[in-house]
């Protein structure tokens, strides 16, 4: 069933042999062909803008009014890519190996150096869009560290990179849309795909204004609707971001691989109570400067400014000394929550950590003192300096977490803690992006490819731009190449009859189920069972317990679900019962991987494997492959294993120290 399709050859060279070699379509003939992209983050904008100036027919779906509500905008810290501006040693290689040490070596080594390859390329394309990245002050590009590297690769415009990188692909997309090579469908979402004689051709889409459904052909369907964090309830993503769209591709064949492997983000604000429906990113770039800290004494519970250095415990720095507060997020993150759970947390709920920026603040005060050839600058005056280089550096950051917590950042630690934030499990796809479905392609966040077990900070942004803007460009090539011999299929045919009848008759059955819970009560029922039992930590007792709670709390929703209003209409309580039931059937599935897979690597943390030291240990005789689940029924999936091969790199037991 799997057959990644990795060129031969060695690995330097697969990517270069692939586009010298893969089949093209005269521009006659792209005029010719429609392309269906769902989703318009960066992944999917990328995509739409760069077919569309190929000069295929594209049609793109956004769920929300506007590409530029897409949840790309809330990546803050900054796209990674192997230039090596800072003369600090990084190469393609050093970024190819860092990825696949950071994903824990469960990711495909000819995916992971191809994105490499083409890092440097994304730069250049956003900078001629008029990306405005951070500069030194010779005018050269800036670079910041993230965790899991030893170098500078980060590019980054101030704390909102993602929001910049979108609004340059957005604007390349609407430029397309002006030229009336793409055609934008805002506010609709798609429901199923269509499938005739084996292959993708169209999807079935709700109108969420109107409530109607529309059929639309297309030769090929790109799936860029992102991750699905919000399987947890709770997670960093926007309250929108769902499964739905890889979950219909997934029921109706294509493989869904390694869903266990979620990622738990260590600066997040911590939850302040019941009340919360989401949680708020602070950007891991701030732990560039930012030193991480508890107090050495259980149960401290003196003000963070009234605890003398001596008394603080830099945990990342005592464990992890090479690294030190940037080691990989899942290492961090599990860091976090040992001292927490050891009685060392901060704040009122105890779950929490310290963030701080005073170190920082003096060390940016006192070069701005040099630059000014002045060594007795009063120290008031130094502090003063330096928050003025952090505020330049992170401000809309301080003041977000300002405005949330009600506390000064610049005068105060900040405290933080970890939660869900991306999902390296997806869409299983080849070399070339392609589902297990013929002409379903996976793009960014959407499939699973680039970072194995554990995502490094600053790689999303790079991923979901090198798949719309270098990847699939070369790849679709070689399926439509075939496809200009067939003509459009009309959307009256009876496949497209029988899929928009399926959909209907399931939002009927849904809004006729007429129960006494609402649909938000399940997400946050389902939202606990999963972060309880299968979210920092796993194990097998719990699993078990976790597939039985889903189990039962599916037959629960599917009977005692209410959702107020009507289907022919706006009904934002009807779309979010829709997501909520494809959620429940993922958690299901999300356990039954982390159970099969009796072993610790990256973001998923069995705790019966584990060393000595609480790191966890892999199992590469067993478990050395890609899980990929085919749908085989409710609650029932067949498991097919695409085995993962290093032809380059060593696997060894990751040392941050």
């Amino acid at each position: 069933m799997l057959n990644a399709k990795i060129p031969a050859g060695p690995l330097d060279d697969k990517w270069k042999d692939y586009k010298g070699h893969c089949k093209l379509v005269n521009p006659a003939n792209k005029r010719k062909l429609e392309v269906i992209i769902v989703g318009t983050g960066l992944a999917g904008a990328s995509a739409a803008a760069t077919l569309g100036e190929l000069g295929y027919k594209v049609k793109a779906f956004c769920f929300q009014d506007s590409p530029r509500r897409a949840h790309s905008i809330a990546a803050q810290g900054g796209i990674n890519a192997a230039k090596n501006y800072q003369n600090d040693g990084d190469s393609i290689f050093r970024l190819f190996y860092d990825t696949i040490k950071g994903g824990d070596y469960r990711a495909r080594e000819s995916n992971v150096h191809r994105l490499a390859e083409v890092s440097g390329s994304i730069i250049d394309q956003c900078v001629a869009q008029g990306v405005p990245f951070a500069r030194e002050y010779g005018g050269l590009l800036s670079n910041r560290s993230f965790g899991g590297t030893q170098v500078q690769r980060t590019f980054y415009a101030a704390g909102q990179t993602g929001q910049q990188l979108l609004i340059g692909a957005y604007q390349a997309l609407e430029r397309q849309v002006a030229l009336g090579n793409v055609k934008m469908y805002s506010r609709h979402e798609m429901l199923d795909i269509v499938m005739v004689d084996g292959k993708a051709r169209g999807i079935i889409a709700r109108d969420l204004i109107s409530g109607e459904l529309e059929r639309h052909f297309g030769h090929a369907v790109l799936l860029c609707s992102g991750g699905y964090g919000n399987v947890f309830y709770l997670s960093t993503n926007a309250m929108g971001s769902n499964v739905t769209a890889a979950w219909k591709a997934h029921k109706k064949g294509a493989a869904f691989a390694n869903p266990c492997f979620t990622q738990i983000h260590p600066t997040c604000i911590p939850v302040s109570g019941d009340h919360q429906s989401k949680l708020t990113l602070m950007s891991e770039s701030l732990r560039n400067d930012g030193r991480i800290w508890v107090p050495l004494k259980q149960g401290d519970n003196r003000k963070a400014n009234e605890i003398p250095e001596t008394e603080r415990d830099y945990y990342l720095e005592r464990r992890y000394p090479a690294f030190g507060n940037l080691v990989p997020r899942d290492v961090a993150s599990r860091a976090a929550k040992e001292r927490c759970d050891a009685g060392y947390g901060v704040g009122t709920s105890k779950q929490a950590v310290y963030l701080d920026y005073s170190a920082a603040i003096i060390r940016y005060g006192k070069i701005e003192a040099s630059k000014q050839g002045n060594d007795n600058v009063p120290e008031d005056q130094i502090i003063a300096m330096g928050k003025d280089v952090v505020k330049e550096k992170y401000g809309n950051l301080f003041d977000m977490y300002q405005k949330i917590t009600g506390e000064n950042p610049y005068e105060v630690p900040m405290r933080i803690y970890p939660a869900v934030h991306y999902t390296m499990g997806g869409l299983w796809v080849d070399y070339e992006l392609q589902t297990t479905l013929p002409g379903v392609y996976a793009l960014g966040e959407a499939n699973f490819s680039d970072h194995g077990a554990n995502r490094l900070g600053a790689s999303a942004l790079m991923q979901g731009l090198a798949d719309g803007y270098f990847v699939i460009p070369y790849t679709i090539g070689n399926y439509l190449a075939d496809e200009i011999y067939n003509k459009p299929i009309s959307i009256d045919h009876p496949a497209f009859v029988e899929a928009e009848k399926a959909v209907s008759d399931r939002i009927t059955t849904l809004k006729n189920i007429n129960g006494k819970q609402s649909v938000e009560s399940f997400h946050k029922r389902l939202g606990k069972i999963i972060w309880d039992k299968c979210g920092m930590a796993r194990n097998e007792e719990g699993l078990k317990q976790a597939i039985q709670e889903v189990q039962a709390l599916k037959k629960e929703f599917w009977s005692d679900v209410k959702i107020p209003g009507g289907i022919k209409e706006m009904n934002t309580e009807l779309d979010k019962a829709n997501r909520v039931a494809d959620f429940i059937e993922l958690g299901e599935l999300m356990c039954k991987d982390a159970l099969d897979r009796n072993e610790s690597c990256g973001g998923h943390f069995r705790e019966e494997y584990q060393t000595p030291e609480g790191e966890a240990l892999r199992d590469d005789e067993n478990y050395m492959y890609v899980a990929a689940w085919e749908y085989a029924g409710e609650s029932n999936w067949n498991l097919h294993k695409e085995p993962l091969v290093y032809d380059v790199i060593k696997p060894s037991q990751r040392n941050y120290k």
